[in-house]
């Protein structure tokens, strides 16, 4: 088969996928799955090889990345439980400042906080994000938004363990350790120049407080159960395509929450998910580096076998600990034995359930992304590719940056136009002669770019923060794009290093 026709089948084939997702309104996951298959049928390679090729791409990456992403997950939902993240926004306010505040909670919520799940992430900071807001002044709830959008969003795709940072590592077959430590020297300065950038023009006219933000409204008194629950009512409930549907009314209970300010139609409490498991009160409130430790400890046990391999030296017990799988596990059970000592054995299994969850359509979804990825190996595409890129340019950076934007304006889904850009590169990373980790983190910057209406999180930020939908696209939409371009700059300095 000729080049142009493998190439024009294979546009074709990614251009049905954003259809199916967007006009049909079918499944992702299916969808990147009746890709690959189409993909593997119509390049010729038959249909005993097509779905051989489909279903060895799924169980390639589950074994790369498949516990990763499950113990992230729990862990992320253990912490919730526990209430770490108020706790970590109150301490940042105190030592901060009303100043330093949004640079603290995006670094932090970029960084520290990305085992837990996107969606639970932003519900349980939002409120303590927008109580913060009015102490920065005039453009308070703009600073707070956007520092939000952008630390959220970049954490998913440049950080360890954000769940589409492992599946871009497991793609391009990035060790774990290399994925972290680079990620860190990419979504660090990348956070602080976004916030900065956008502050600066916040404050020159880019915010008109009377538009974007929604006037407030009071609220009425949160009711409390018998066990001492905060129960929060909303109006807006989310599908996974971030339409808000009208009209639907849900309840959750948060221990100690305070009620969210703001507007009644944008009251959000927690998330069907999210709903932490009422129980008995106890005075054992540990602080937040034994909260956060056990994470932090397995991410020093990954980054350290990075080091050592780095620096040429062998020793098993220290390359078995610094073993991703081996590392997170630790953290996990570290995490689940400083819970169980704190707020019980029974809101710690509960937790354990719902991340059980959570962590069922991401291992889908990653599998999927895979078995896009072996097809598009086995049908020859990055053969062809590699013939239009060399090793010496920036090509391949921007043509993975721009396939994985372009994606993501169609999809509006981080992961999927993440885990499809790189899936569809993947092939020619040898070739090119350039460290996989560059094209990883290219995809996870281009992913990024115009964050829209299609996204949940857009919605949540809407909501949950008093904005208008207009306010929304200046501290989310913009905000985040910015942050994708300037991902990929710092992105395009590394590659000089590496």
């Amino acid at each position: 088969m000729e080049d142009w026709q493998i190439l024009g089948i294979t546009g074709a084939v990614i251009v049905g996928i954003v259809v199916m997702i967007l006009r049909f309104r079918l499944n992702p996951a299916m969808s990147l799955v009746i890709g690959a298959l189409a993909l593997g049928l119509l390049t010729g390679l038959g249909a005993a090889e097509t779905t051989k090729t489909a279903m060895t791409g799924f169980g390639d990456i589950m074994t790369k990345v498949g516990l990763l992403i499950a113990w992230g997950v729990l862990m992320g939902a253990i912490l919730n439980e526990m209430g770490a993240i108020s706790k970590l926004v109150d301490k940042l306010l105190r030592v901060f400042g009303p100043k330093g505040v949004p640079y603290a909670l995006g670094l932090t919520i970029g960084t520290l906080l990305q085992s837990i799940f996107l969606d639970v992430l932003l519900v349980m900071s939002a409120p303590l994000a927008r109580r913060i807001a009015p102490k920065l002044g005039k453009f308070g709830t703009a600073k707070m938004a956007t520092a939000m959008a952008i630390s959220l969003e970049c954490g998913i795709v440049l950080m360890v363990p954000g769940v589409a940072t492992v599946a871009l590592a497991g793609l391009l077959q990035v060790p774990l350790g290399e994925m972290l430590i680079f990620g860190l020297l990419v979504i660090i300065p990348t956070i602080i120049v976004s916030i900065m950038i956008m502050n600066f023009f916040i404050h020159r006219g880019l915010w008109k407080t009377e538009t974007d933000e929604e006037p407030v409204v009071e609220e009425s008194p949160a009711l409390e159960d018998s066990d001492g629950m905060v129960v929060h009512t909303h109006t807006h409930a989310h599908d996974h395509s971030g339409s808000p549907e009208h009209g639907k009314s849900t309840t959750a209970a948060t221990p100690g929450a305070a009620p969210a300010s703001g507007p009644t139609s944008s009251r959000v409490g927690l998330l069907p998910h999210d709903v932490r498991t009422p129980g008995t009160k106890t005075s054992r409130e540990p602080g937040l580096l034994v909260m956060f430790g056990p994470m932090l400890l397995s991410l020093v046990l990954i980054a350290s076998g990075a080091f050592l391999k780095m620096a040429g030296i062998t020793n098993d017990i220290a390359g078995f600990l610094s073993t991703p799988v081996v590392a997170l596990l630790i953290g996990l059970l570290g995490t689940s034995l400083v819970a169980r000592l704190t707020i019980g054995t029974k809101r710690v299994e509960a937790a354990v359930a719902n991340g059980f969850k959570e962590s069922g359509q991401i291992l889908i979804l990653t599998g999927a992304g895979g078995s896009l990825a072996a097809m598009v190996a086995t049908s020859g595409m990055g053969d062809i590719l590699g013939k239009y890129f060399t090793a010496s340019s920036v090509a391949p950076l921007l043509v993975v940056w721009v396939i994985a934007a372009v994606l993501h304006i169609a999809v509006g889904s981080v992961s999927i136009s993440a885990i499809t850009a790189a899936g569809l590169l993947a092939p020619i990373a040898p070739a090119l002669g350039i460290n996989p980790v560059l094209l990883a983190l290219a995809a996870g910057a281009g992913s990024l770019f115009v964050v829209h209406v299609t996204s949940n999180t857009f919605w949540l930020l809407q909501s949950m923060l008093g904005q208008t939908t207009r306010g929304t696209l200046k501290s989310c939409t913009l905000g985040v794009s910015v942050a994708s371009v300037i991902a990929l700059g710092f992105t395009l300095v590394l590659s000089i290093f590496i």
